[in-house]
């Protein structure tokens, strides 16, 4: 499955902010209802329990009764899910600093669609189509809005009819901050660094109190770093057979002086966009520990007294080890994670991924690349 976003046209937006503010009730009522069933029976009520409370308001609501339906799970899932007696209440109001951005959620038989448009109830939204709807088979979605007050709907669909990768190559990824990623075979994906392009019109605004144009800067920056991030992503997924990064967490660095630039970069988005899109493509993926990487020699495998060591060794990007060879830092740590992959790989994850190993490793045997390599 893959799910399609596509932009609804602004001349639909009153009508699908009224239906929110009704998903908004909804969803206030069961959250209210669950809340004092807790604390006068001492236990949650189920999805199906509820169901019993909203049958009929569908047509009260001008709510399609999957829609409804589909506001109890999610409110059911997510009390489960932070383990939380009471949930935050959705806000309708505009002129609240606390309003909920627009959310509609509906199952397949709420829905009618074709290029060109989306029809919801008595209601046909038009919308810019530029996936063919019509090739598609919908399984679930939801309207949503973002902070700038555009609509767009969300499909999941069936993604059945996908090619068969044809790579055989096996690269090993190093995470950074200076370079977003580097690549075991030399790829380099670069860091645009869109938050800092974009740093002093963004001062200007907030300073100006101009909410509509910091909205737009945050809106431009995002949208120019997941351009960049689904390219580069889509590249790599194409070209190879095996992926392999290192686990750098970016909720540990974001704690950091680094903060910033550390989510300017977007590697943590760039390593879920390669998960899934893996998943999708049949490549296989895999994380692991990157600890050492940098500081290991990938030709000797030793730790030398040159080798880059901690916070103080941030700055080295070029090194000798004492084996005669000089290493760029990233390269070497992306030639370390590859090899890494390859090990544990070879130990065996499951007996699936032993089958599909085994097949990749006769095509890279076939290519002329061998394990060491």
């Amino acid at each position: 499955m893959k799910t399609l976003k596509l932009r609804i046209k602004d001349k639909h937006a009153k009508v699908l902010i009224k239906l929110a503010s009704e998903v908004n009730f909804v969803w206030n009522y069961v959250n209210d209802l669950s809340f004092k069933h807790l604390k006068r029976k001492g236990e949650f009520l189920s999805a199906f329990d509820i169901a019993q409370y909203t049958k009929g308001a569908s047509k009260e609501c001008s709510l399609h009764s999957q829609t409804i339906q589909a506001v109890t799970e999610e409110l059911v899932t997510r009390r489960k899910q932070f383990k939380k007696a009471k949930l935050k209440w959705r806000v309708s109001n505009k002129k609240s600093a606390r309003k909920s951005l627009g959310w509609i959620p509906f199952k397949k038989v709420a829905i009618k669609y074709a290029d060109g448009y989306v029809q919801y109830g008595k209601h046909q939204f038009k919308l810019w189509d530029s996936y063919g709807l019509s090739k598609y088979a919908v399984r679930t979605g939801s309207f949503v809005e973002d902070s700038r007050g555009r609509w767009y709907v969300c499909l999941v669909v069936d993604s059945s009819n996908q090619e068969k990768p044809t790579a055989t190559k096996a690269i090993g990824i190093d995470l950074g901050l200076k370079d977003t990623a580097t690549c075991s075979d030399g790829t380099v994906i670069s860091n645009p660094k869109f938050y800092r392009q974009y740093e002093k019109k963004l001062g200007i605004a907030q300073r100006a109190r101009n909410k509509k144009r910091v909205r737009a800067l945050h809106a431009k920056i995002a949208n120019c770093r997941k351009d960049h991030l689904h390219k580069a992503s889509t590249l790599l997924v194409k070209n190879n057979a095996l992926i392999i990064v290192g686990n750098l967490s970016a909720k540990k660095l974001v704690k950091t002086k680094m903060a910033k630039s550390v989510l300017d970069t977007g590697f943590s988005a760039l390593k879920t966009m390669l998960k899934y899109k893996c998943e999708n493509a049949g490549v296989m993926f895999e994380e692991v520990n990157e600890a050492y990487t940098t500081q290991i020699c990938s030709c000797c495998g030793e730790i030398t007294s040159s080798s880059p060591r901690g916070r103080t060794g941030l700055g080295i990007r070029e090194w000798s080890c004492e084996c005669g060879v000089t290493h760029d830092r990233d390269l070497n740590s992306a030639m370390n994670i590859l090899a890494l992959g390859h090990k544990r790989l070879a130990v065996g994850i499951t007996s699936l991924r032993e089958v599909r190993m085994s097949r990749l490793f006769l095509q890279l045997k076939a290519a002329g690349e061998t394990e060491e390599q």
